[in-house]
């Protein structure tokens, strides 16, 4: 069954590329694990997974050990500044700073691990009381301080957009994240490239393909329902 649910994002994400006449290897899948348990990641490592999305800092580090060390692990949950020592030298990739103090504390475990850091920056681009993220106003300013910062690099933006019914009722928010990345990009910030567009989920990710995402995470679509109660 997960292996052919993940043909089918596959498929689905061919299909939104071909609409937006894109190449498919310009999207990233991200299969977002969360409380699921590590056969179930590796069935889908055998499918031929190799990116996986954690929100919890204690999951990554209870399943780093215990599966293929070739998996690219990406930190995709709201980080706590006294966790990031745990993952630093563990993830390919943070998608969720939204702060100076978050950043200043990653590069400064960096230096410590004596590893480089990308990041990407976190923006909440519906404005929405539940969700982390810097304002899109306050998205740039953010950007030039933390690209002052050592051993870490900023390669873009991440948003995790409202949850609707009708996917294309993201599509404005997916716009909105691409044309500031252009905005991002035409400033020409030392340390900071607009690669990486972190955006769409289970019910929205084809609409995020058709705006430019380059990555996309998706947990239900690839692993079924969470159980929150395990």
């Amino acid at each position: 069954m997960l292996k052919e649910n993940l043909e089918n994002v596959r498929k689905n994400i061919k299909k939104a590329c071909e609409k937006a006449g894109r190449d498919v290897s310009e999207v990233t899948l991200i299969a977002v694990s969360k409380t699921k348990p590590v056969p179930m990641l590796q069935e889908a490592y055998d499918a031929g997974s190799r990116d996986f999305g954690e929100n919890k800092v204690q999951e990554i580090m209870d399943k780093y050990p215990v599966l293929p060390q070739d998996i690219r692990w990406h930190m995709i949950g709201h980080l706590q500044r006294n966790k990031v020592k745990y993952i630093v030298d563990k993830v390919c990739l943070i998608h969720s700073v939204d702060s100076l103090r978050l950043a200043e504390e990653i590069s400064s475990q960096a230096e410590k691990k004596k590893v480089e850091v990308d990041i990407l920056v976190e923006v909440n681009i519906a404005h929405e009381e539940s969700k982390f993220g810097t304002s899109r106003e306050e998205a740039i300013s953010l950007v030039e301080e933390i690209s002052k910062l050592p051993h870490i690099h900023v390669k873009g933006l991440m948003t995790i957009a409202p949850f609707v019914e009708n996917p294309e009722d993201n599509r404005k928010y997916f716009k909105q994240i691409k044309e500031l990345s252009v905005d991002i990009m035409k400033k020409n910030i030392d340390n900071v490239s607009m690669e990486i567009l972190s955006m769409g989920m289970t019910g929205d990710y084809m609409v995020a393909v058709e705006e430019g995402a380059t990555m996309v995470r998706v947990g239900t679509g690839i692993f079924g329902e969470r159980n929150y109660n395990i």
